[in-house]
């Protein structure tokens, strides 16, 4: 025997079920958040906590298998081997060079889209300069290898000035870097000087400011949180790369091939090279946070 629930008792369900998350904004919220919050602490957060614990464990130099005694040789290896500092030095300071790059390219390519450009060509210039992010990321990584291979694009256009291309080493790396994460520095730019009050140009141009005054003491502050907040992006996102520089880096060695070169040999050595990238960026969110671009993200 079977009872079928009236569709107004069902209705009546609905209704009071709804009136009391009306009632109740915080249980709405929890009931909300469960999932992405169970998502984030579960496979982020969760695997975050496995790499670190991981690092403390060794590598049996005989079987080379993974032996979960706790141990702090790998830090302590990686703290006084010199290679390993020159690797973690060489790719902070790559990701750096790539923020610096990219927010002077990125600030008159942002000012012209936000400020000069009509208004109606504003949205289609911000999609071509967006367009790269639409293709693969190993087609833009070989393409560049190609360009900067012996007689390639870039020996062409430097030969009639008696120059040659980078070739492939660490130029070659930043470079490929700065294009590839360019346009994450050129959108929040974009936002911020498209959003900057054309009343405080136009006053700081009557009050007898020259543009570079003006740039420093108007634009320069009310832009530099977003500057920040794209630096976000393209440091965290270089410091990590471990592609770029197997493709066109040569010889170099950066934090990501490092790691990726360990994992098979020696995987709790990888773990503790992979929590200095971590380690490096939540200092370095720290840093900014003083500058409100996390506001703007």
């Amino acid at each position: 025997m079977t009872t079928d629930v009236p569709p107004a008792a069902g209705r009546g369900t609905v209704r009071r079920l709804a009136g009391t998350l009306h009632r109740r904004p915080r249980l709405r919220l929890a009931l909300l958040l469960t999932g992405p919050l169970l998502w984030l602490s579960v496979l982020y957060l969760g695997s975050l906590a496995v790499l670190f614990l991981s690092a403390f464990w060794t590598t049996d130099s005989f079987t080379s298998q993974v032996v979960k005694v706790w141990s702090t040789d790998n830090f302590h290896a990686l703290f006084t081997t010199p290679v390993y500092r020159q690797v973690v030095l060489r790719s902070v300071g790559v990701a750096l060079a790539v923020t610096v790059l990219c927010a002077v390219i990125a600030f008159p390519l942002a000012f012209y889209t936000a400020r000069v450009a009509r208004p109606r060509r504003r949205p289609l210039l911000v999609v071509a300069i967006l367009t790269p992010l639409w293709a693969s990321y190993l087609v833009k990584v070989y393409a560049w290898r190609l360009i900067l291979s012996e007689g390639g694009l870039a020996d062409w256009m430097l030969a009639p000035f008696g120059l040659n291309g980078p070739g492939y080493g660490l130029p070659a790396t930043v470079l490929t870097l700065t294009y590839l994460w360019l346009p994450y520095m050129v959108l929040p730019l974009h936002t911020a000087l498209e959003q900057l009050p054309a009343g405080l140009l136009e006053a700081s141009a009557d009050l007898g400011a020259r543009p570079g005054r003006t740039f420093r003491s108007v634009v320069l502050p009310m832009v530099l949180p977003s500057v920040a907040a794209g630096s976000v992006f393209t440091f965290s996102l270089s410091l990590g790369d471990y592609i770029t520089v197997q493709i066109v880096g040569g010889k170099t060695q950066l934090i990501g091939n490092l790691v990726y070169s360990n994992i098979e040999l020696n995987l709790p050595m990888a773990a503790a090279l992979g929590t200095v990238p971590v380690a490096v960026i939540v200092l370095y969110l720290l840093a900014i946070r003083r500058t409100g671009a996390l506001n703007s993200l």
